[in-house]
């Protein structure tokens, strides 16, 4: 029989989604963001909302609706072998390459770097992720109880401390708003819109999708359309409650110029804001929010990417997935924060167009009758302007790394192609592969295995 759904099934999924979402990067990127903005406030958060809760929001819907078990499956609409191929390149991106191992780093720097010395750097920040890591590995290897473990504790006890500032920050405001800086004096919105990429919670709809739908599963809800239902009830809560929280902390950033002056990251704003605020106590106060934000974060990366790998290599225990998963992202957590960064951003330029492209041809896959054809060109065309959206990040981080073969191309586009200057090249490509697919000839046996 279906178990009934109620609201506080929806309350305590999407709590547990919610702190799976908001890291540390969520709170260092609002708060910059209005400091920067100034009396541009509005047009700036809007902006920021829009890609930052709008993304993974419709992220999350398209898995609900599409009655996929995982992103293997839905990128096999694709193809099967990019299904696999694009799975496996996107859980190693948000997973133990970049994104787990900055759930160790970000904390580390932001809390407790500035109160040490340089010379012991590297031995604190291995000490520092290793006691992370042995946490993270201890609450990830039930995934069954992800929902207590993140929606019952951990994002509580986060919100509790963070909500200390928050409210602090609004009964005693620090100061008014000052003059917008850069590119949000005149072009705010977009600004913001493109500001809202950098918390990469697109990627991670993606890959936290098995998650949610295995927490709805476990609360006894089994039917397909109550699995959607639940999916979309379940966002709606996070992505409100992640609204409100961008909101305040952008307000608090806006407000903050004049009392804290101007700084080179959201990290050091905030570290400045709390102590302005509570004194010595803010740094302890700001170094509970950032390793609580971080914590809940990593572990649920950790399931997801356990989850996904063990699907793949079924013969691997779980369990083995979240030692080795661990174990890989301490080592590269060592490398540093300012060296993940700098390789991170090439694989997320390649990446991201890829993966909004995939969720919007899914949410709207009914209205072009699932013809595999649609998709196949429409993430054909779009790979290849994201391929030298990456190269080009890459060329900027490393110039060793350019290669004449390339540069032609990269001109072409710069010169002809709408928005490639901005990074949104591929919207007109995906557009034009879309139609094209839509008139391609296709078998009905290719149309049905698209929805599968």
């Amino acid at each position: 029989m279906q178990k009934q759904s109620s609201f506080s099934t929806y309350a305590i999924i999407g709590t547990m989604l919610f702190g799976m979402f908001f890291g540390a990067g969520n709170l260092i990127f609002p708060i910059q963001l209005g400091q920067l903005a100034g009396t541009n406030f509005w047009p700036a958060l809007i902006g920021f909302l829009t890609t930052a809760i709008g993304l993974p929001f419709i992220g999350i819907l398209a898995f609900g609706l599409s009655g996929s078990s995982g992103l293997r499956q839905l990128a096999g609409r694709v193809h099967p072998l990019f299904g696999l191929v694009f799975a496996i390149a996107l859980y190693l991106t948000i997973g133990p390459f970049f994104a787990i191992p900055r759930t160790a780093t970000v904390p580390f720097v932001v809390g407790f770097e500035p109160y040490i010395n340089p010379v012991h750097g590297s031995l604190y920040l291995g000490l520092f992720s290793f006691a992370f890591f042995a946490i993270v590995y201890y609450f990830s290897l039930n995934p069954a109880k992800i929902i207590d473990y993140i929606g019952k504790y951990l994002t509580p006890a986060f919100l509790l401390f963070l909500s200390l500032l928050i409210i602090t920050a609004i009964v005693k405001p620090m100061g008014n708003f000052g003059q917008p800086i850069g590119d949000y004096n005149d072009l705010a919105f977009i600004t913001g819109f493109k500001e809202g990429y950098n918390t990469m919670d697109a990627l991670a709809s993606l890959a936290f999708g098995i998650v949610v739908i295995q927490a709805i599963k476990g609360r006894g809800i089994t039917g397909s359309k109550e699995i959607a239902k639940a999916t979309l009830k379940s966002g709606i809560f996070a992505m409100g409650l992640m609204m409100l929280l961008f909101g305040l902390i952008t307000y608090m950033g806006a407000s903050s110029l004049s009392a804290i002056g101007s700084y080179d990251n959201g990290g050091l704003i905030f570290a400045a804001v709390a102590q302005h605020y509570f004194g010595a106590f803010g740094n302890i106060l700001l170094a509970i929010i950032i390793v609580l934000a971080c914590l809940k974060t990593s572990i649920g990366l950790i399931i997801a990417c356990s989850e996904f790998f063990h699907q793949v290599f079924p013969k691997i225990n779980y369990k083995l997935f979240v030692l080795i998963l661990c174990l890989l992202s301490f080592l590269i957590a060592n490398f540093g924060l300012t060296n993940i960064i700098q390789y991170a951003v090439p694989v997320l330029m390649l990446l991201y167009p890829l993966a909004i492209v995939l969720i919007l041809l899914t949410l709207s896959s009914s209205l072009f009758g699932h013809k595999q054809s649609v998709y196949a060109t429409a993430m054909l065309f779009t790979f290849c302007v994201s391929f030298f959206d990456g190269y080009n990040a890459l060329v900027d981080s490393v110039p060793g790394a350019s290669l004449s073969l390339f540069e032609p191309i990269t001109l072409f586009y710069m010169e002809h192609l709408p928005l490639y200057d901005i990074g949104l090249g591929w919207m007109l490509p995906a557009l034009v592969g879309a139609v094209i697919g839509y008139f391609w000839p296709t078998s009905s046996k290719n149309v049905a295995a698209s929805q599968h």
